[in-house]
C-alpha cells in the first residue's frame, strides 16, 4: 500500500450555497493536516457533487475550484437525491484515489474524525464507519424516531451500523466492490456493510449545521427507511402472510361463535358495531397489504428498465 495514499473527500451538495464557503476551507484544512502528518498524499482533494441545486451551489463550486484546484466538481443534470449524488461522487473518484471519505456539506459530521479514519485505513482497514457517540444534541422526537428506525430496520432483517449515516471511509477495493452493485434502488447504508471487508468504527460528536437548513425532514427520513427495508428484505411481505393467517384463525373462531349463536337462537341482535369494525379493520389490512406489495412491484418495475441512475452534465477537474 502507498504509505501516503491519495484521499478523496466526496461531498454531495443540494442547495448548499450558504454552507459550502464555510465547509470547503475546513475540509481543505483537514487535507493539509493529513499531508503534514504524512498520512495522505499531496494529491488528495475534495470532490463536490452538485445534485441539481436550484441556488448558486454549482457557481460556488466553480469559484472554489478556481481559487484552489484541489476542490473538484461534478454537476448532475437534475436532482436525483442524496444517495445517488453520493454514489455519483464515489464512482467519479474510483480510479483517482486510494480511499474516499464521504461527508455532508453541512459539517454536522465532525471533519476531525477523518484524520482517525485515514489512520485506520493506513493500518489496514478498508471501510471505516463514522458513528455518533451520542444523540444528546437531538430533540426527544428526533432521538426516539431515529432509534425506532434503526430497531425497525434490524427487525426487518436489514444489516446496518447503528447511529451511522453516510459518513465513512472506503478503500479503492471497497469502491470497486460497490460498483458491482448495479441496482437502481440505492441504499448505501445497507450495501456497504455487506461488502465483507475489514472494518472499524470511529466515534464522534455530531454538531449543528454550519449554515443553511436541513435537507432531511421527517418525510425524507421515512422514505429513506422504507427504501432501505424494501430494497434489502422481503420480510414485510412475509408479515402480510402471517397477518392473513391470524385473520383466518380469527375468522374460524368467529364462525364457531356465529354458528353456535344461530343454533341456540341468539341471533336477534343485528351486531351493527361488530360488522362495521370488521369491515373497516379488514379493509385497512387489505389496503396496507396492497401498498406493501405495490412497493415491491414498483421497485421491480424500476429495476427491469435498467435506466441510468444519474447523468453528469459537467466536471471540474
Amino acid at each position: 500500500m502507498n504509505p501516503t495514499p491519495v484521499i478523496a473527500i466526496v461531498v454531495p451538495c443540494y442547495n448548499e450555497e450558504q454552507a459550502l464557503p464555510i465547509s470547503a476551507p475546513v475540509l481543505l484544512g483537514i487535507i493539509d493536516r493529513l499531508i503534514e502528518q504524512n498520512l495522505a498524499s499531496a494529491d488528495s482533494y475534495i470532490l463536490c457533487v452538485n445534485d441539481g441545486s436550484t441556488d448558486r451551489t454549482w457557481q460556488i463550486i466553480g469559484e472554489l475550484h478556481a481559487s484552489d484546484p484541489r476542490v473538484k466538481g461534478v454537476d448532475l443534470t437534475h436532482n436525483r437525491g442524496h444517495q445517488y449524488a453520493l454514489l455519483a461522487g464515489l464512482m467519479s473518484v474510483i480510479d483517482r484515489c486510494d480511499a474516499a471519505v464521504s461527508i455532508d456539506a453541512d459539517l454536522q459530521d465532525d471533519p476531525e474524525a477523518i484524520i482517525q479514519m485515514v489512520k485506520d485505513f493506513n493500518n489496514g482497514k478498508e471501510i471505516v464507519f463514522g458513528v455518533r457517540a451520542s444523540r444528546k444534541t437531538d430533540t426527544f422526537f428526533k432521538r426516539t424516531s431515529a432509534h425506532a428506525f434503526y430497531s425497525f430496520q434490524q427487525a426487518m432483517g436489514l444489516e446496518t451500523v447503528y447511529d451511522h449515516a453516510d459518513f465513512r471511509l472506503m478503500s479503492n477495493r471497497a469502491l470497486k466492490l460497490l460498483a458491482e452493485y448495479e441496482e437502481s434502488n440505492i441504499f448505501l447504508r445497507g450495501i456497504v456493510p455487506q461488502l465483507g471487508l475489514d472494518t472499524s468504527i470511529v466515534f464522534y460528536d455530531r454538531a449543528g449545521r454550519c449554515a443553511g437548513e436541513s435537507k432531511y425532514p421527517l418525510s425524507k427520513m421515512l422514505a429513506l427507511s422504507v427504501n432501505g427495508i424494501t430494497s434489502f428484505s422481503a420480510r414485510p411481505m412475509r408479515w402480510i402472510f402471517f397477518i392473513g393467517l391470524i385473520s383466518f384463525v380469527a375468522t374460524l373462531v368467529v364462525s364457531v361463535y356465529v354458528l353456535f349463536s344461530y343454533f341456540v337462537g341468539h341471533t336477534a341482535n343485528p351486531g351493527w358495531a361488530s360488522i362495521m369494525l370488521s369491515i373497516w379493520g379488514i379493509g385497512s389490512v387489505l389496503m396496507m397489504s396492497l401498498g406493501v406489495i405495490g412497493e415491491y412491484i414498483g421497485k421491480i418495475f424500476i429495476e427491469v428498465k435498467h435506466r441510468p441512475r444519474y447523468a453528469i452534465k459537467s466536471r471540474l477537474w
